[in-house]
């Protein structure tokens, strides 16, 4: 009965990262480059900036389903905040905006 359990348990672990696995690759695909690493957000005051930001797993932050509450370096508070396409990046640095990154881990 015990190793039912675990092995249910393992079987559970893999299918979670074979998810966050396959959902990172297709936001990637759908212009979220950022995903998984250095990954461009936006605050709820429209301040934008980059952040780690790896799906299924947060340490600066919490995490509130797509979105997570943490600090936002721009505007000094904090706030939610939810990554953005790469769309949004281009069009930014475009008109001249320079991203800032949030606090680094130590």
């Amino acid at each position: 009965m015990v190793a039912g359990v675990s092995r249910r348990r393992a079987g559970t672990l893999a299918a979670l990262l074979v998810f966050y696995v396959a959902a990172t690759a297709l936001l990637r695909r759908r212009g979220y480059s950022g995903l998984g690493r250095r990954c461009a957000v936006r605050c709820r005051d429209g301040h934008l900036f980059r952040t780690i930001w790896i799906p299924g797993l947060s340490v600066k932050a919490i995490r509130l389903g797509w979105w997570r509450f943490q600090y936002c370096p721009v505007g000094r508070h904090w706030s939610v905040v939810s990554p953005q396409p790469d769309v949004v990046v281009e069009d930014a640095q475009a008109h001249g905006v320079t991203l800032v990154d949030d606090l680094a881990l130590p």
